[in-house]
């Protein structure tokens, strides 16, 4: 059975127990049910099935279980796992400093800016289909690198940072 990562927007320690989302996704029927850290990342097997359909079976079941969802960014482990591999940072010059962040996008983007985007917080590297790949300093300007993402993509997106997906992909 394939084995999944999901990305779960705006989850944190204070509006979600990870023993809770575990519980929602095997309530889903998804089996060999993992969270990993507190930011709304689980992992899991499921028969094959388009992504958009176990999105939507995920959020049903946070739903049902927790009486809200959260929206849903699925991805094959093994997808990931490739990605990773080839190393989609490599073409670009990022500090030792620098957050490595994947967006990833319920779907691709028909007209975005023309990339990258550099402000002084951030960096829009690429697009490429469902994912886009940044990099940012860390510091009191988060938020605006979040508005500069949402302003080119679209609110519908979640990010996590290369090691976390990494971390999610072998997992």
């Amino acid at each position: 059975m394939p084995r999944y990562v999901a990305f779960l927007r705006g989850v944190g320690p204070v509006n979600a127990k990870m023993p809770a989302l575990q519980a929602c996704f095997e309530s889903a029927g998804f089996s060999n049910v993992r969270t990993l850290r507190t930011s709304g990342n689980v992992v899991f097997d499921a028969r094959s099935s388009p992504m958009a359909a176990l999105e939507r079976r995920a959020e049903k079941a946070m739903q049902a279980g927790l009486g809200h969802s959260f929206d849903t960014y699925v991805r094959p482990a093994i997808y990931l796992q490739k990605l990773i591999a080839a190393d989609p940072f490599a073409e670009f010059s990022i500090a030792p400093q620098e957050k490595r962040v994947l967006i990833f996008l319920r779907r691709p983007v028909e007209s975005a800016a023309e990339l990258p985007i550099e402000r002084e917080f951030g960096r829009i590297l690429k697009l490429s289909g469902t994912e886009a790949f940044s990099a940012y300093v860390p510091g009191p300007k988060g938020s605006a690198f979040m508005a500069l993402i949402e302003r080119t993509f679209g609110a519908d997106i979640t990010t996590r940072t290369i090691d976390t997906v990494s971390k999610c992909a072998w997992a």
